[in-house]
């Protein structure tokens, strides 16, 4: 799942390289239909993007929010045409944006394709397993689920991060990835936090003490944005890629922790994968690597 540091990367050179493009032609897959496209606006989602152009690209979350404007040629036209939208895409597990020349590979099932003008180029919405979502709508809050995030990981003041981890309950590397507590952090990044911090992952928050919490956050801190340096390195202007060959312990599991030369454990549960260093981050009794 492409989390924080990859969307921030690829919000970075979205913004640069498509705003104030317009958008000429839009291609959908019938293999994607419904389950990939969401259309809230009730007046056709290619209709609505064809003719606009790309004013801004933001991320809340784990969502690139393309803010569209009101450029003329839209289809809807009349008022309609006059109403800024946005297209709000939620890779999730296997989803990417690819842009790209027309002639250029595939980087996977293309489901979504925005065609732009000069020069012309391509971005493609590829998705393997057709897990993710693309919305176009008036309104965020229509969104399901959009209005249910808390802060951006990268914005939350530490009294913040310690007043919202109160309301939840719980193991620790659960309410780290929960959109509700903060936004942007998925299974793979909350590993990494919780080596960083050195916290078992099956730790209860509610068993956290003060110093660990201050730790939890400066962890969360060093390792976002350590990681948008990394994935920007690699990355570059190929947005498709997910570069984590940086990773301490997360898909690491049987090999050794970068710390202290232990075994990285690796434990699977309810679909996901969590990985840890027993030596790093004591504290429980999980059957495992």
């Amino acid at each position: 799942m492409p989390e924080l540091p990859e969307l921030e990367i690829v919000r970075d050179v979205l913004q640069r390289r498509l705003v104030g493009r317009r958008i000429v032609k839009v291609s959908l897959s019938p293999k994607g239909g419904p389950i990939v496209v969401r259309d809230l606006t009730g007046h056709g989602f290619r209709e609505g993007l064809t003719g606009r152009s790309v004013e801004s690209v933001q991320r809340r979350g784990k969502f690139l929010l393309f803010a569209l404007g009101t450029e003329t040629g839209s289809k809807l036209g009349g008022s309609r045409g006059e109403q800024p939208l946005t297209l709000a895409v939620n890779p999730k597990l296997t989803g990417r944006l690819q842009l790209s020349a027309p002639a250029g590979k595939k980087a996977g099932p293309v489901h979504v394709t925005l065609h732009f003008e000069a020069p012309t180029e391509e971005l493609r919405y590829v998705d393997q397993k057709r897990m993710g979502q693309l919305y176009l709508t008036a309104e965020l809050a229509a969104i399901p689920t959009f209005a249910e995030m808390g802060p951006d990981a990268l914005e939350a003041s530490p009294e913040t991060f310690r007043n919202r981890l109160r309301r939840f309950r719980g193991e620790i590397k659960g309410v780290l990835a929960r959109e509700q507590f903060l936004a942007g952090i998925g299974n793979a990044y909350a590993d990494e936090i919780l080596w960083q911090a050195r916290l078992h992952p099956y730790r209860k928050v509610s068993a956290l003490s003060p110093e660990e919490i201050d730790r939890l956050y400066a962890a969360m801190n060093v390792t976002l944005r350590e990681s948008i340096e990394k994935v920007e390195a690699a990355m570059g202007e190929n947005i498709h890629l997910k570069p984590r060959d940086f990773f301490a312990v997360h898909m690491r599991g049987g090999k050794l922790c970068p710390r202290c030369g232990a075994k990285v454990s690796e434990i699977t549960a309810g679909g996901r994968i969590t990985n840890f260093c027993r030596s790093c981050q004591p504290g429980g009794l999980i059957r495992g690597l």
